[in-house]
């Protein structure tokens, strides 16, 4: 026994231990290259947030002295107090603060109602073989590739009409009609990459077309909705056209308040509260960015470039 284990013991020394090659010079030539694009590319998206975040934390007489890139002397958050409750947005001086609360209450609506509808049609146009649902496929499509704007006047006219207009239900509902081609086509194009087989055992067992929807497709359809999710924030969040036609003075979102507190401000621009106003914007998105981007990776290789 001793003499196998002393033989086992030479054999585990005589396995060669394999080291890692080092890279020929043109492939570590090119890999210096891609971090190095990588990092120049990096530095340039970033510099502009950086020239933000420091702008917001100084005061203009310490903006003039210093100029934009330089640290400041002392981390000030007394522009972010004032940008958020006591700006002058036009004639009201009361931040953004109150356009914030406006965006939330237009963006969460518009998102639930956008998403769930073009949920709903999408999986009705990629598993149920319903009568002329190409030709109502391609309807939604050519919809996207309209240019809204030629649809404005017409609207503004029909809201008129029933009372709506300026509304929380007027802005909400734009939001969902222009945005339902495109979710509908991200997750029909999602939902017909299920197998045939998933959804015919599914029938087979009973389970109707909301059975159907609610578990089987909705419990493996986390990446696509964080993709449509995604979408939908930037775009609502971030609209300014809609938001001045629509929303009317008492719903009118966080983008056309911080138009109006840049362009109504007398003698020199206020840069630091600009920029405070500016990040402030910026948050929700890019919260909702940072959370679900994971996901949102997954969603875009498992649907949207699929079909």
């Amino acid at each position: 026994s001793r003499g196998s284990a002393v033989s086992i013991v030479n054999a585990d020394r005589d396995v060669p231990v394999r080291r890692p090659r080092p890279l020929a010079p043109a492939r570590l030539a090119v890999r210096i290259g891609i971090y190095a694009f990588l990092v120049i590319a990096a530095a340039f998206f970033l510099l502009p947030v950086y020239v933000m975040v420091l702008t917001s934390m100084k005061s203009m007489s310490e903006l003039q002295l210093n100029g934009v890139l330089a640290l400041p002397e002392a981390v000030r958050i007394e522009t972010w107090r004032y940008a958020w409750a006591e700006a002058c947005t036009g004639a009201r001086c009361e931040g953004i603060s109150a356009g914030f609360w406006n965006s939330v209450r237009i963006l969460i609506p518009s998102v639930v109602l956008s998403v769930a509808i073009g949920a709903v049609t999408g999986y009705s146009l990629s598993l149920w073989k319903v009568k002329g649902a190409n030709i109502l496929f391609g309807l939604l499509l050519a919809g996207a590739f309209i240019p809204y704007q030629i649809f404005l006047l017409p609207l503004v006219r029909a809201f008129s009409a029933v009372g709506v207009q300026g509304t929380l239900i007027s802005i909400v509902s734009v939001h969902v009609i222009f945005s339902l081609p495109l979710m509908t086509l991200i997750f029909r194009n999602a939902f017909s990459s299920v197998p045939n087989e998933l959804f015919r055992a599914a029938r087979m067992d009973g389970c109707g077309y909301w059975t159907i929807f609610w578990r089987v497709l909705l419990p493996m359809s986390g990446p696509i909705i964080a993709v449509a999710v995604i979408l939908q924030v930037s775009g609502v969040w971030n609209d300014f056209l809609m938001g001045v036609i629509f929303a009317g003075q008492t719903n009118m979102p966080m983008t056309v308040q911080l138009n109006n507190l840049v362009n109504t401000e007398m003698g020199m621009p206020a840069h630091d509260v600009n920029m405070a106003a500016t990040l402030m914007t910026a948050l929700v998105p890019l919260a909702v960015y940072l959370l679900a981007g994971r996901l949102f990776e997954r969603g875009i290789y498992a649907g949207a470039v699929k079909g």
